[in-house]
């Protein structure tokens, strides 16, 4: 249960980073996804 716990903690302390952690990595994905593609569009 302390592992829980301390997640919890984790998760209320850096919930704006999370939000914009997961927005760039989100980002980074859209950009992989076209790099991949272009080379089709050529």
């Amino acid at each position: 249960m302390t592992t829980l716990k301390t997640l919890k903690t984790i998760v209320t302390r850096s919930h704006d980073t999370l939000l914009q952690d997961a927005v760039g990595a989100a980002a980074l994905v859209v950009m992989l996804v076209v790099g991949l593609h272009l080379p089709n569009l050529i």
